[in-house]
């Protein structure tokens, strides 16, 4: 897809990590905003941030976990600017602890932001792409997660492996209708967040991994640095956006897994 001034990208989870670089991107690009996320403070100050940049901006706080608040999303960008030509489902938490120890309103919890808001984007966006009969891009966040798995992060894992599962089917289905719109999935390691502040502490046996994990984040990939590798591929038409590229051995030894019948075995990933 061509990425042209003007366009409206509407992107949810935009107050911090992934989705506040891709709003910064999208607004140095010269497209329209419409951005969402459940912290309305941090969203206001965004806003005024890129409204001070001369970004055409609005913004809703909205839940993605909550169908009718991604429709409400989805319409005020039509009524701010008539249409949308992308949309970012990117919003997401995390979850680490043994699976059988997290609270069962913690796993619904998180299922409900990760899956639960991709899913919801997709019902309520899909039907305006296609009715507006040209070109248009989704762009779904996953991880690496949702491609290889490790323990103490179940819930993240079956959030993540469903959204690119999602994507895929996705994919195919536009393309059996021969669609101008088409999807992407992002599936990126650490990127700089604060994403491990969603996180509820489960026993102790993951203090040492959330410790782990919150550094590795914070000291993750730039966020803008991640955009415009997203927006380059979406220029290119490619379907898998993979930042990192280091994970591919661990995929490799899981797909061999996989095919050759084989247990299992992790191994940490590879610096």
């Amino acid at each position: 897809m061509v990425i042209e001034q003007g366009q409206v990208a509407v992107i949810t989870g935009a107050a911090g990590g992934i989705g506040r670089g891709l709003a910064e991107e999208a607004g140095a690009r010269g497209l329209r905003l419409v951005l969402s996320d459940v912290d309305g403070q941090r969203l206001a100050v965004l806003v005024e941030e890129l409204q001070g940049r001369g970004v055409e901006v609005t913004s809703l706080v909205a839940d993605v976990g909550d169908m009718q608040q991604v429709d409400a999303l989805r319409d005020l960008a039509v009524q701010r600017f008539g249409g949308v030509d992308l949309v970012f489902n990117n919003a997401g938490v995390i979850q680490t602890g043994f699976s059988w120890e997290i609270a069962a309103d913690r796993w619904q919890r998180l299922l409900d932001i990760n899956l639960g808001g991709v899913i919801n984007g997709i019902r309520s966006f899909m039907p305006l792409l296609l009715g507006q009969q040209r070109p248009a891009q989704v762009v779904n966040t996953a991880s690496l997660a949702g491609l290889v798995c490790s323990p103490m992060l179940g819930p993240y894992t079956v959030s993540k492996q469903a959204v690119v599962a999602l994507s895929e089917t996705l994919h195919y289905e536009l393309a059996t209708i021969q669609s101008q719109v088409r999807v992407a999935v992002l599936c990126p390691g650490p990127v700089a967040s604060d994403i491990m502040t969603s996180n509820s502490v489960v026993g102790g046996a993951t203090q040492q991994l959330d410790s782990l994990l919150d550094t590795s984040i914070r000291q993750g990939m730039d966020p803008r640095e991640l955009a415009c590798e997203v927006f380059a591929g979406i220029a290119e038409g490619r379907f898998w956006l993979l930042p990192h590229k280091n994970f591919k051995p661990a995929l490799e030894r899981r797909l061999c897994s996989i095919l050759d019948e084989t247990n299992p075995v992790f191994q940490m990933a590879e610096a």
